[in-house]
């Protein structure tokens, strides 16, 4: 009898370790399924924010542009009205 008791114990003792094996893995399973959740939700809002961040970026490259044919402009202006003002001068 002491030895099918042990039998039973030894038995009992496989399955609660196979069951905390078990309980292990769902938890860890749990965990990289959330993991991954949030990891999906992060990269959905770092394309947003690139997203917007090209549009900007866009927008200020536009912005430079015509910036720059303004500052053209001006220049091309004060050249004129410089040589105005020396062939009066030269006058």
């Amino acid at each position: 009898m002491i030895s099918s008791e042990k039998t039973v114990k030894t038995a009992l003792d496989s399955l609660n370790n196979a069951l905390q094996r078990l309980e292990n893995a769902v938890d860890r399973r749990a965990e990289n399924s959330r993991n991954a959740e949030e990891a999906a939700a992060e990269l959905s809002r770092m394309l947003e924010d690139r997203s917007r961040l090209a549009q900007e970026l866009d927008q200020s490259e536009h912005r430079s542009n015509r910036l720059e044919e303004a500052n053209r402009e001006v220049s091309r202006r004060l050249v004129t009205a410089m040589e105005t003002i020396r062939a009066v001068l030269d006058r």
